[in-house]
């Protein structure tokens, strides 16, 4: 199984795009991106310095332009990706990055999105110091600890014996001087303390704006870095979007559910490095690929030939309902032939730490359930097949 992951804020490094821009029609896709985003993409992706693209405004709105047009170059259609790719997931701005690629969002409703984020975000910063250090080895449960007592946010947790904290400067000075037992601090280069209650503010403004988002549903597997959890509902994917700027990335829980659901290959869209690093110490065995430059594109073209899936039933006669997480399914007293409407909840998931509810997000008449009561279940794995037709 395939899965394509999208970076996030840090990501960036001056001069990123100089070597995808010698691709046919790269540079008329990122200045029609340009237009939506309100910035010109290819002269900060080709000439900004460091200090102008760490500026979060612009950051956010040229990582996720730039990994949107970098998947036209991999897959020459989107209809080829659908078919070809088991799951995607994107780290924190990145997550706009692939709700778009799996058709959630469309290529201009994710730039204005990002464009409005990445303002929001600038503007909650500005109003204490703020910023992030990477806390690299420890043990996981002692750093946190060792964390909150300073008053900081475990804002990132990767997995791979990497946590990224989040306060105001002086707890992250601090942190330089009283590092947790057995770690390293890694001051990072952002402008704020993301994914903690100081980006509250930026969370009212894309509230307002999402209200005006049509969206539809992932045509691939989706796993939020919320909580690891497949999201296949449109609307429940915008949600998590808004609110994730004030959460904690769960990346450790997103690349779990990607060992659980047979994940074989990695590819990571530009500006690429980051995810695959992680990757590779938390997921053994899992060929990884960073597409840093088009002299990547082979070797991407190849893995996508041997880890893709092909599916050519991409308009079925029915609709599929399906596990949001690992665990033990228990089902709702609905059999065979019931009818149920949109939103309903069909049971759940009963996992090691909590238990999720299995909510269909279209109506339809049960034509077979494909689990048993107390059977164990995959993320993403079908539970119920509906046909979509007889929801009235």
């Amino acid at each position: 199984m395939l899965a394509i992951v999208c970076p996030g804020q840090g990501s960036q490094t001056p001069g990123f795009l100089r070597p995808w821009l010698e691709l046919p029609e790269f540079h008329s896709r990122m200045a029609w991106l340009s237009a939506c985003a309100g910035m010109d993409l290819v002269h900060l992706g080709t000439e900004g310095d460091a200090e102008t693209i760490k500026d979060t405004a612009v950051a956010q709105p040229l990582i996720v332009g730039s990994g949107l047009v970098s998947m036209l170059a991999l897959f020459a259609h989107p209809v080829d990706g659908f078919r070809s790719v088991g799951v995607g997931a994107g780290h924190s701005v990145g997550e706009i990055t692939a709700a778009a690629s799996a058709g959630v969002l469309s290529a201009e409703q994710a730039m204005v999105f990002v464009r409005e984020r990445g303002a929001g975000m600038a503007q909650a910063s500005a109003v204490t110091p703020t910023g992030m250090a990477a806390v690299v080895g420890g043990e996981a449960k002692d750093v946190v600890s060792h964390l909150e007592a300073l008053g900081l946010t475990p804002a990132n947790m990767n997995g791979s014996g990497q946590i990224v904290a989040a306060g105001t400067l002086e707890q992250i000075e601090r942190l330089k001087a009283e590092p947790p037992a057995k770690a390293r601090v890694i001051p990072l280069q952002v402008a704020g303390a993301f994914h903690t209650e100081h980006m509250a503010p930026a969370v009212e403004r894309l509230s307002v704006f999402a209200r005006a988002i049509s969206t539809h549903d992932p045509r691939i597997p989706l796993v939020s870095n919320k909580d690891g959890l497949v999201v296949h509902d449109g609307t429940r994917v915008l949600r998590r979007l808004v609110s994730q700027v004030s959460n904690p990335v769960r990346w450790d829980l997103t690349m779990e559910t990607f060992k659980a659901m047979g994940v074989t290959g990695l590819v990571e869209v530009p500006p690429a490095g980051t995810l695959t690093g992680l990757a590779k110490r938390a997921l053994p065995g899992v060929e990884t690929l960073a597409l840093k430059t088009p002299d990547d594109l082979d070797a991407a073209h190849r893995m996508v030939r041997e880890h893709g899936q092909v599916d050519t039933d991409l308009e079925p006669a029915w609709r599929l309902v399906i596990a949001p997480a690992k665990g033990t399914i228990e089902r709702a007293p609905l059999d065979e032939g019931d009818t149920i409407t949109p939103g309903e909840t069909i049971g759940q998931v009963v996992t090691a730490r909590d238990a999720y509810n299995v909510v269909a997000p279209h109506g339809g008449r049960i034509i077979e359930w494909l689990v048993s009561e107390g059977d164990p279940v995959s993320p993403g794995q079908p539970l119920v097949r509906l046909h979509p037709k007889e929801a009235q």
